[in-house]
């Protein structure tokens, strides 16, 4: 169900067939010009491909011309209530917006942002949420909250196909994952467009990051998304590893090295997290892209459960072993354990 059409948004293209985008949404507020480019940094070091800019006010329009010449990262202006500024918001070169069917102030002004996106090459994102689903749309979708989303969003959808604009992304989101579910399976059995899927207001920490990775996992393992954005309080950054979390635990894509470990029991030979930190300050996230990295607790564990690494460390009486597809390589103590790794990443890596 990979959607048949794409779009552009300054050079990144979402849909038909291009991988699984991850995105995020700029936390600082555009009034700190200097600190929104420090976040996109961030985001950007994270492997985040697109972020969203809240654009509350007409006033911070000069802001955001000033943010989207300052970073690389492509911004989406995400608006809110009032056309006017969406208008603003494509004046100031952002190569997208994302308009909320649910609280726009009417139809009044869509003419103008159509004409304005055809003009400047922009994509539209139609984002509709569970909160601002209306009594109307309600009714007409018999009660049902995530065809209710849908209702949303088609309405939108289809004032802008009358106009002929077709550079479009649809998103539909709830904090509940069996109505966001849903109104995503009706948005790709009926439309080409490309799919933003995501859980809104997942909440924060673990259990945020479980909730957004059980709903987005279930939509992208049916073929539902083409971008994604895992919705956390918590700093953009967590929200992008995540993304790439869930997208290589579904074989789709990944980013950096991958982590294989044993959850520990009593016949551990050596401290599995501690080590597993030790790894990550000797091979950054972003180095070492698709290898598998295992590391186990003990021989029972080691070269058999993770047979398919392409580099694994088991625990052993004298240290750690190394083996690599399951095969024994060499063995150590723990006081040559960074030199070796170091040796045997480098020998690995492709």
């Amino acid at each position: 169900m990979a959607s048949l059409k794409s779009v552009v948004i300054k050079g990144l293209k979402i849909g038909g067939g291009a991988p699984v985008r991850v995105e995020s949404m700029l936390k600082t507020r555009l009034a700190d010009v200097e600190g929104c480019v420090k976040e996109c940094r961030a985001l950007l070091k994270a492997g985040c491909e697109l972020a969203r800019v809240a654009l509350p006010d007409e006033v911070l329009a000069p802001k955001l011309a000033e943010l989207v010449k300052k970073t690389e990262l492509p911004l989406m202006a995400d608006i809110h209530f009032n056309h006017k500024l969406a208008l603003a918001a494509l004046s100031a070169g952002v190569p997208a917006i994302r308009v909320n069917p649910g609280n726009m102030s009417g139809a009044a002004g869509l003419a103008e942002v159509v004409a304005a996106a055809k003009d400047r090459g922009a994509v539209i994102r139609i984002g509709a949420n569970g909160g601002s689903v209306g009594n109307a749309q309600l009714a007409a979708a018999g009660g049902d909250r995530g065809a209710a989303l849908v209702v949303a969003v088609e309405e939108q959808l289809g004032a802008l196909l009358e106009r002929g604009f077709e550079d479009v992304i649809v998103s539909a989101k709830s904090s509940s994952v069996a109505e966001t579910v849903r109104a995503n399976a009706l948005l790709a059995q009926k439309y080409p467009f490309p799919l933003h899927v995501g859980i809104t207001e997942a909440g924060c920490g673990n259990s945020g990051v479980v909730k957004g990775a059980v709903g987005i996992g279930l939509m992208l393992a049916q073929g539902m998304g083409d971008t994604i954005r895992v919705s956390l309080t918590g700093a953009g950054a967590e929200e992008v590893e995540t993304g790439y979390s869930i997208l290589s635990a579904l074989a789709l894509r990944s980013r950096g090295w991958q982590l294989i470990s044993c959850p520990t029991c009593g016949r551990r030979r050596i401290e599995v997290a501690a080590l597993v930190e030790k790894l990550r300050k000797i091979i950054p996230a972003d180095a070492c892209s698709g290898m598998t990295i295992a590391v186990m607790g003990c021989e029972v564990n080691g070269p058999k459960e993770a047979a398919n690494a392409d580099l694994g460390i088991a625990g052993s009486p004298e240290g750690f072993i190394i083996f690599k597809k399951g095969a024994f390589v060499c063995r150590g103590s723990m006081e040559t354990f960074e030199e070796t790794v170091r040796h045997e990443i480098f020998l690995t890596k492709p």
